[in-house]
């Protein structure tokens, strides 16, 4: 029998071989294998809880080699796998079965197994090296059979978990994935709640029927206007909007949730399309990640979801300079100590902010005390290479268009209807979302109408578009014409994809 356990370090992880050897001398333990302290401090604990599970502790000397040598093993995930081990060497009576098992689980002084992050990850790595079994906390049994082809022991306590060695029929068959979440046409949405009702949002039509849009294409989107205007209020349920992800989607995000030591409950979580919201005050390692073992940042755990940032111009500017290459690349690469990763960084940006500090700049009713130069350094920190990668912006100013939407709702139920035509045909013609089709790809799926054409240059001169504008106009265009249903992009879908983009030099066009 061969006993793995899991290392996490970044995105990848590697599997770690646990073996033990029991050799005359005076009775202690030695443990090699690049271990940190987490590790080394495993033998106590694993001594404990065997005495304390009913166990003869061996009186040998007992080696324990954690291979690879020359990788560094962190974590108290390795307490169960050494724990068995160890039991495994000293009894010489029982016959093991001859195959290789993946053990994680953190083991308390009396014998009991407690929970430990990056179970969905090691069990995700162990199916792909061909392992079917694995033995994990009870706790964790959740994340381990959300992964298809694995046999999952689940146990409560280090007894339970010696036991499952010789019961090969005590591990449960593999889940069955259901049909709905494999089927990549199928468009499902979480259930509608308090929290994701727009039928409360009265008075900004405009910036309801963006977010619309926004979520049926996953394109970026800023809006910004007064304090009080409705900015953060729709975006925070934005989520409402956002289909469950597919079976090949949700499997990053899942792991990457795993690694980050994220609960996942119920097979449900798995499919719900992560938003994060974080707060301004957050440091550029907790945006983009890092840290001793690279853990992901908001903008990984964003993967395949939305990352909101509300009062934009108040996080760091080096903060926000951080995003560019996400976007554009759809991945991160944290290097750290001689060792390097790479997480999945492919989401959609919401971007909530004031015009100005004070917010009054540019409302009708009010009176901005702010000097020119305060305002210019409150939108620089956003830089134009930035806010060229908002395909959506939506300055909420005017009176009028508040007054007119203040008799007038939709539902989030309403919205749906639209983007789940839109997402239906997404993925069923390229696989990917609109915001996403390369440049290349633009001619071949995104056919104009001549008048659409003729549009689309009306507004590259009126203004002065940039190509990245151009190819964003397009992208909008193409979203909102699946969500008529329309295979050709006609003259009111381009008109109101320029529209949504003419903000193109930031806030100072709009005044």
């Amino acid at each position: 029998m061969k006993i793995c356990s899991f290392s996490p370090f970044g995105y990848e992880g590697c599997l770690v071989a646990v073996e033990v050897d029991l050799r005359r001398g005076i009775p202690g333990i030695d443990m090699v294998g690049l271990a940190d302290g987490a590790v080394r401090e495993s033998r106590e604990r694993m001594r404990s809880a065997i005495l304390n599970s009913g166990f003869s502790f061996p009186p040998e000397r007992i080696l324990i080699s954690l291979s690879p040598a020359d990788v560094k093993k962190e974590g108290s995930g390795f307490d169960l796998a050494v724990a068995l081990a160890v039991l495994a060497a000293a009894d010489k009576d029982t016959v093991f079965p001859d195959i290789t098992l993946l053990v994680m689980g953190e083991l308390e002084l009396s014998g009991c197994v407690r929970p430990v992050r990056g179970i969905h990850a090691a069990v995700a790595t162990a199916a792909e090296h061909g392992i079917t079994r694995c033995i994990i906390p009870q706790a964790n049994r959740a994340e381990a059979q959300a992964v298809s082809d694995m046999s999952v022991f689940a146990a409560d306590t280090l007894a339970q978990a010696f036991s499952a060695l010789t019961l090969p029929l005590a591990f449960e068959p593999p889940a069955e994935q259901t049909a709905k979440q494999t089927d990549r046409n199928s468009v499902q949405f979480p259930p509608v709640t308090p929290e994701t009702e727009f039928g409360e949002i009265t008075g900004q039509p405009q910036l309801v029927r963006a977010l619309q849009i926004a979520a049926a294409g996953a394109h970026n989107i800023i809006a910004y206007g007064p304090p009080g205007c409705g900015k953060t209020m729709s975006m925070l349920r934005f989520p409402g909007l956002m289909p469950l992800l597919t079976e090949a989607e949700s499997r990053p995000v899942s792991r990457i949730k795993s690694l980050a030591g994220l609960s996942l409950e119920d097979s449900r979580s798995f499919y719900q399309a992560p938003f994060r919201a974080p707060h301004q005050s957050a440091s550029l390692e907790g945006i983009a990640g890092g840290g001793p073992q690279c853990r992901p940042g908001e903008i990984s755990l964003a993967h395949n979801g939305a990352l909101f940032l509300d009062e934009a111009a108040e996080f760091r500017t080096q903060t926000l300079q951080a995003l560019r290459v996400p976007l554009e690349s759809g991945c991160i690469t944290l290097s750290r100590a001689g060792r390097s990763t790479t997480y999945p960084a492919r989401f959609q940006l919401l971007l909530a902010s004031n015009p100005c500090p004070c917010g009054n700049f540019g409302a009708q009713d009010k009176i901005c005390l702010c000097g020119a130069r305060a305002v210019e350094h409150y939108w620089k920190k956003f830089s134009a290479p930035l806010l060229d990668r908002i395909d959506i912006r939506v300055p909420l100013f005017s009176r009028a268009a508040a007054q007119e939407g203040k008799t007038h709702s939709i539902t989030t139920a309403q919205l749906r209807r639209d983007i789940a035509r839109a997402v239906a045909c997404q993925r069923g013609r390229q696989h990917e979302r609109n915001s996403r089709i390369p440049s290349e790809e633009l001619k071949r799926l995104c056919p104009l109408t001549s008048e659409a054409r003729r549009i689309l240059d009306s507004g590259v001169y009126d203004f002065s578009f940039s190509p990245r504008a151009v190819s964003s106009c397009i992208k909008l265009a193409r979203t909102i014409a699946d969500m008529d249903g329309s295979d050709e992009i006609q003259s009111a879908h381009m008109e109101e994809a320029v529209n949504l983009r003419k903000n193109e030099g930031g806030i100072s066009l709009c005044f």
